[in-house]
């Protein structure tokens, strides 16, 4: 359904990040994978751990990484949370909306 010239587009950058670089190739299979597990790509997960483990990643490698992804997730989803309450005025499980203060601006 992309038109090709923005595919071809897509290929060159995706060619161009994978070019020998600061970063070795296992270091960027690691970081794709994990950027896969947010992005919810099945795909891209499954050729990037093939890679990683292809450029000398470990399974430990790869299981840390892994870990890595789940953390910045969970961050992301408590931070969504504190915000949703604070906006909200909604109390938290101490008493306290998502800044630390009590509703109606007492601590």
């Amino acid at each position: 359904m992309v038109e090709p010239r923005f595919r071809d587009i897509y290929f060159q950058f995706y060619k161009e990040t994978y070019k020998a670089s600061v970063l070795d190739r296992k270091t960027k299979e690691l970081v794709a994978l994990a950027a896969s597990l947010t992005a919810k790509c099945q795909g891209c997960l499954e050729g990037h751990i093939k890679k990683a483990l292809k450029f000398g990643a470990s399974r430990e490698e790869i299981s840390e990484a892994i870990a890595i992804a789940i953390g910045v997730n969970a961050a992301a989803i408590v931070d969504l949370t504190d915000i949703a309450a604070e906006n909200m005025q909604l109390c938290l499980f101490d008493g306290t909306n998502g800044s630390g203060s009590r509703p109606g601006g007492s601590r």
